[in-house]
């Protein structure tokens, strides 16, 4: 395949040939539920994904916090099987089995040999469509996701994210915490929670991917028998639920320092601005900049902060990317009386590529740095997966290897720079998280080059 394959909701079968030889599939079901399969040749393993397209940002009548609570919850058992019959189903036959929620999806998964597959599939839809949401263990995972989000209150990097994404998102409710806050999850009720479940967790919403050892035709007809029999209403015909808005939201236009002092050894620091959204056609040129910049050990801030200078072990950029908006950001753990003296190394290596653009040689080590990278992920099923389950809920195009290594064969130095020069142009916010002088944020500023 040469080029991405564009996934129209009111198509019900699109197949194709992929690069490798693999093949892609997808079913919308008359319920508006979703399958997508990626057979891989020589595959002996199989990764499930179960998504549902909601995160911490839909949270606005329930309490924050509880699409990640409902997430635990959905692990503590159903009329058929109870959280240890859970775990044993995939213990036994040496399978993992997890889940995630982020800010625009929730997704459980499994990962499992080819002969396991019907089980994982029969695990995972009971999971998902008849949780008991049991009224003691409500309780119980409630302790459980306190000392969670207080495990991760103790991490700097993890506080200096969360402030960050505060501050350069404002109100928006991408700036939440996906966890929520002790405050959001003491109150959370179970009507609440349950209420939730019930309103995103349908036919219409659901999207199913398998990639490996996989058969569409078996897959398909076995997760509708599974959800049949666990009584979702498949009879019941709906488009699927529509993908997010790509309107671009009203973001802070003033920047915002944030200084958390802390009785730490290490100081994290982080500095960000608005950036690409995940269908934005610039998401390659992105890549190759913040990798330039910070993706590596070979990157400008690694090569500068790190290896010449000493003054970090972790030094990085990074950039997220969502419907509407997206961040894009360098961080870095350092001692506290060095806080400033690599804020201000950080604003100069990103000022010296607006204004100079990067060199032929790190576009070419970038491309093949990239290139590789991506050709390398795809040997495992897991991330197979997860790109079927973002192309279907996101971006609407599913993306083999060959169309990303051409689209990564585009961008040029200018491209790099352009895109360098309009990220600088959004306000820049800074958060500092450690034993740090009120003084450690002074010296940002803008990122347009002088």
């Amino acid at each position: 395949m040469s080029e991405a394959i564009d996934l129209p909701l009111d198509v019900p079968e699109i197949a194709s040939t992929i690069s490798q030889g693999a093949h892609f599939r997808r079913t919308v079901h008359p319920s508006g539920l979703r399958i997508l399969t990626e057979w891989v040749p020589g595959a002996a393993s199989t990764s499930v994904g179960f998504w549902v397209p909601v995160g911490s940002r839909d949270e606005d009548a329930v309490a924050y916090g509880s699409t990640h609570f409902l997430e635990h919850l959905l692990f503590k058992g159903t009329p058929r099987r109870t959280a240890m019959d859970i775990a044993v189903a995939f213990d036994r036959v040496g399978g993992e089995h997890n889940a995630l929620t982020a800010k625009e999806h929730t997704c459980y998964y499994a990962k499992v040999q080819d002969r396991d597959v019907d089980m994982a599939i029969d695990v995972l839809a009971d999971m998902v469509s008849s949780s008991l949401i049991d009224v003691d263990e409500f309780d119980v995972e409630r302790r459980v996701i306190l000392e969670e989000l207080a495990m991760a209150d103790d991490d700097a990097a993890d506080v200096a994210h969360e402030r960050i994404a505060e501050a350069v998102m404002g109100d928006h409710p991408l700036g939440r915490p996906i966890g929520g806050s002790p405050e959001s999850i003491e109150a959370a009720s179970r009507d609440q929670v349950v209420a939730h479940y019930e309103r995103y967790y349908r036919p219409d919403h659901l999207v199913v991917t398998l990639a490996g050892a996989v058969d569409h035709n078996h897959a398909v007809r076995t997760l509708l028998e599974a959800l049949e029999r666990y009584g979702w209403p498949l009879d019941q015909q709906a488009p699927p639920v529509p993908r997010r808005t790509t309107v671009a939201p009203t973001l802070p236009q003033e920047p915002t320092k944030k200084l958390i002092h802390r009785p730490l050894e290490q100081s994290t620091v982080v500095l960000a601005t608005p950036g690409l959204t995940q269908t934005d056609e610039r998401r390659s040129t992105a890549a190759v900049l913040t990798t330039v910049l910070g993706g590596g050990m070979s990157s400008r801030l690694f090569q500068e902060i790190r290896e010449k200078r000493g003054l970090a072990y972790s030094v990085y950029a990074y950039s997220g990317h969502y419907s509407d908006a997206g961040l894009f950001g360098m961080a870095a753990g350092t001692g506290p009386e060095y806080v400033d003296t690599v804020v201000r190394v950080m604003q100069d290596i990103f000022r010296e590529i607006v204004a100079e653009g990067i060199t032929e040689e790190e576009l070419e080590r970038t491309l093949g740095n990239l290139q590789g990278a991506s050709s390398l992920a795809l040997e495992s099923t897991d991330t197979r997966m997860v790109r079927l389950g973002r192309s279907e809920i996101h971006t609407g195009e599913f993306v083999d290897r060959d169309e990303a290594l051409r689209r990564l064969d585009l961008v040029t130095l200018d491209s790099v720079r352009d895109l360098a020069a309009s990220v600088a142009g959004g306000p820049l916010s800074a958060v500092a998280v450690g034993a740090i002088s009120d003084t450690a944020l002074d010296s940002v500023g803008s990122l347009v080059a002088d």
